[in-house]
């Protein structure tokens, strides 16, 4: 056998143990309807005069980045009529978080205060009006203990909104002078010049911060801040504190929405899915196997080889890439069986043709693999030029069909082109067969 062959031998059982050491290390991820998990329907609350595509448009954005941050392997997010919206969330049993990640509209104030007579009750919107002008309204600051409990409200006038979270250009968990949890911000330009005027002009008095229209902190103003940063302070949690964050960075959604539908698919269906397609799979590749030794006799081995060797490394290229297989993935995968021994039937029946013209058995393996070279390589293209549609076009599981369906291909024409070549070569060197 010459070195180059020696090499390309080499190379394949290097790919083959590790595809086996892949298998067994990296876990694959599986969609909603194999693992189970949570799917929400949210509903948009468009207001009068509102560009309802524009609006939908904007949510779907905000909560595609907030989610992306909460880490869910593959969710979908994706529009249903008008004005809902479906996010499925694989793996998450637990949806209260989500929900709450996902529907508060997270508009961020820093609002001009200070702070009211204890007796508030004193204060109406007339006497408000008075002390504060016309935007001031009255709010709380809510102190509670560790355990959640509120210990007190202190009530603060709040005045104008001098700065939203749309001046912020970053923001990232911290902690404060005491250890606790809080939240770092940076301001852009605009806003740091906003943020030093006002407090400049609020020296000795609170700034209220709001999210969603509740007060969260009242700090006092010590002195004008000029550096553009600032800092988050409350009865936060390290959760809470994560949460905001990815909120801010996010952005605010355009509209609120409102939560329509909350389910929590379990994984029955999935586990019994798996199981009912291992058997179509085992089922699909014994026959696939036997059809092709009976056609072919010893060549028809070599390719229920390149037929194993192709599975282990097409679940390798999905474990790698960490896609998420779902139960259309699982149909895709299986369908490319047929495909991967498709360019086998091709080679060897080349090969033949080859033989019958009185060429020896290495010169008609030659030949056969450049002829059908080029009908292989048509026939694939095509295939995978319709899966890459399905998936520029498709949502959800047609996503998930179509990137197996494309990896498989590719890796066929691998195994097909590369792998078989080298086994047939085997079968040449050491006069296993005459003929093929």
């Amino acid at each position: 056998m010459k070195l180059s062959k020696k090499i390309t031998l080499m190379s394949i059982i290097l790919l083959v143990a590790a595809s086996i050491v892949v298998l067994i290390k990296i876990p694959i991820n599986l969609g909603l309807d194999l693992q189970g998990g949570s799917r929400l329907i949210l509903e948009a609350q468009i207001k009068k005069n509102m560009n309802i595509e524009d609006a939908v448009a904007g949510t779907l954005g905000v909560i595609r980045s907030r989610i992306d941050s909460l880490g869910v392997a593959e969710p979908i997010i994706q529009r249903k009529g008008i004005k809902q919206i479906i996010v499925e969330l694989p793996g998450v049993k637990e949806p209260k978080r989500a929900i709450k990640l996902i529907g508060e509209t997270a508009l961020l104030e820093f609002v001009e205060a200070e702070w009211a007579p204890a007796d508030a009750s004193i204060l109406t919107k007339e006497k408000l009006e008075i002390l504060a002008g016309k935007e001031a309204r009255l709010g709380y600051v809510v102190s509670k203990d560790k355990d959640g409990n509120v210990v007190s409200e202190r009530p603060i006038i709040l005045k104008r909104t001098a700065l939203t979270g749309a001046d912020l250009k970053g923001a990232s968990p911290g902690t404060d002078s005491y250890g606790r949890p809080s939240v770092s911000i940076e301001f852009n330009a605009q806003g740091t010049k906003k943020f030093r005027d006002v407090t400049a002009k609020s020296v000795g008095k609170p700034i209220a911060i709001l999210l969603d229209g509740k007060v969260i902190s009242a700090p006092n103003v010590e002195e004008s801040i000029s550096g553009g940063q600032a800092q988050i302070t409350g009865n936060f949690t390290a959760y809470e504190v994560r949460d905001l964050v990815i909120k801010l960075k996010a952005g605010a959604l355009p509209v609120p929405v409102k939560v329509i539908s909350n389910k929590i698919i379990g994984p029955t269906l999935g586990k019994d899915s798996i199981e009912k397609s291992k058997k179509a799979g085992l089922i699909g590749f014994v026959l696939v196997c036997l059809f092709m030794i009976y056609f072919y006799k010893k060549p028809g081995i070599v390719a229920s080889i390149a037929l194993i060797i192709y599975m282990l490394f097409s679940l390798a290229v999905l474990k790698i890439f960490n896609a998420t297989l779902t139960l259309p993935g699982i149909a895709g995968l299986i369908l490319t069986l047929g495909i991967a021994v498709d360019a086998n039937v091709i080679i060897f029946e080349r090969i033949k043709e080859e033989e019958a013209r009185g060429d020896t058995l290495k010169s008609s393996i030659d030949k056969g693999f450049k002829i059908a070279f080029r009908t292989i390589l048509d026939a694939n293209v095509t295939t995978l030029m319709s899966a890459i549609v399905l998936f520029w076009l498709g949502t959800g599981t047609i996503k998930g069909f179509a990137v197996t369906l494309s990896i498989g291909i590719l890796v066929s024409m691998f195994t097909a082109i590369f792998v078989t070549h080298v086994l047939l070569d085997l079968v040449s060197d050491f006069k296993i067969s005459k003929k093929i």
